[in-house]
């Protein structure tokens, strides 16, 4: 899910301090009683998790889980500020399930604030280091399932979902304002999506902001590997299925592999672009199109390489293709096709 927690200096009733801790079942709340932070379990469970769930709404809700692979095993669950500054889960026999493992805090003046909003996914490339979303094992299992989501500085940023660190899903390049060639339904309100760069520091993240204080909407990455927006609908009295940035097989990423075109009217879905064939018709055979298409025909260059062999089959062209989506390493021009054309004969 798209939330999180800050360390911050201050002292509420919506924050814990080194002085003030807070045991099972108890919990702080948010300014505005959005959010709470505190013990709670999942349905067909006993296992107690700290985390922060909706308040406002009927229906148990979970927004970020602390020891989401160290569940605490009894009510002896305790959420305070160690001596070093930072925020801990532990047990009844004080051994720590979860920390918030920041570095260079003051332990006498760092207290945890549960806030009203905060929606962030980073990238540290300079660092290496990369904040991503996992999802849940299953919807009642809250510890590490196989996909995780972030930001992949490709030449332009992109989106993607990884699948046990193979990379599953990527969304359209980010123009500055939206992803290109994105479909969206016209109930989908993007608007307050926005991806930052800092190029000096080389950090980038994306972050959502509310277009209104009344509307509840949350991002979540399923067990299944889907970005689903989820929004209230107080009529119902419950989250409806607002849209999926990974709807249909067609979205996984290399599903017919190289040079393989995907068409959901079609039978078999996968196909090769003109002048490939199929590269292995055995696993094709089977449904497997991971392995990709071939050149049948040699490029013109490599023919001419070859002594002229080939004459006869025509000066290489282009196909123009509609609703493909383009390698996972564009590069941004502004020159016009003809150009592009020309650049590409002489290469």
């Amino acid at each position: 899910l798209i939330s999180c927690f800050y360390l911050l200096f201050a002292t509420a009733l919506d924050t814990i301090t080194p002085s003030k801790s807070i045991k099972d079942p108890e919990f702080v709340i948010s300014q505005n009683g959005v959010f709470q932070l505190g013990f709670f379990s999942l349905a067909n469970s006993s296992n107690r998790y700290v985390g922060i769930l909706h308040n406002q709404i009927p229906v148990q809700t979970v927004v970020w889980v602390a020891n989401r692979n160290r569940p605490l095993k009894d009510s002896s669950g305790i959420l305070n500020i160690s001596d070093d500054g930072n925020l801990v889960v532990s047990n009844g026999k004080a051994e720590v399930l979860w920390s918030s493992h920041v570095t260079n805090t003051a332990p006498n003046a760092t207290t945890a604030q549960i806030l009203d909003s905060g929606n962030l996914i980073s990238t540290d490339v300079k660092k290496g280091r990369k904040v991503e979303i996992k999802s849940w094992k299953s919807p009642d299992d809250p510890s590490d399932g196989n996909f995780s989501l972030g930001i992949e500085p490709f030449n332009i940023l992109e989106v993607v979902i990884w699948n046990n660190n193979e990379l599953y899903f990527r969304s359209e390049p980010w123009n500055g304002n939206m992803f290109l060639g994105l479909m969206l339904p016209t109930t989908v309100d993007i608007d307050g999506f926005s991806v930052v760069a800092d190029n000096q520091q080389q950090t980038f993240y994306m972050a959502y902001e509310f277009s209104s204080d009344s509307m509840l909407i949350y991002f979540k990455l399923d067990s299944q590997g889907k970005f689903i927006e989820w929004r209230w609908d107080a009529g119902k009295g419950n989250w409806t299925n607002r849209y999926s940035i990974y709807l249909t097989d067609c979205d996984v990423y290399g599903k017919c592999g190289a040079f393989g075109i995907f068409d959901s009217t079609k039978r078999p879905i996968c196909s090769c672009l003109e002048g490939f064939k199929a590269r292995n018709i055995e696993e094709w055979s089977r449904g497997n199109w991971s392995s990709g298409c071939f050149r049948t025909t040699p490029l013109q260059c490599q023919r001419d390489n070859n002594n002229g062999s080939g004459a006869g089959q025509g000066d290489d062209g282009f196909l123009e293709m509609k609703m493909m989506k383009v390698p996972a390493f564009p590069d941004r021009s502004s020159i016009i096709n003809r150009d592009c054309k020309d650049q590409c004969m002489d290469f």
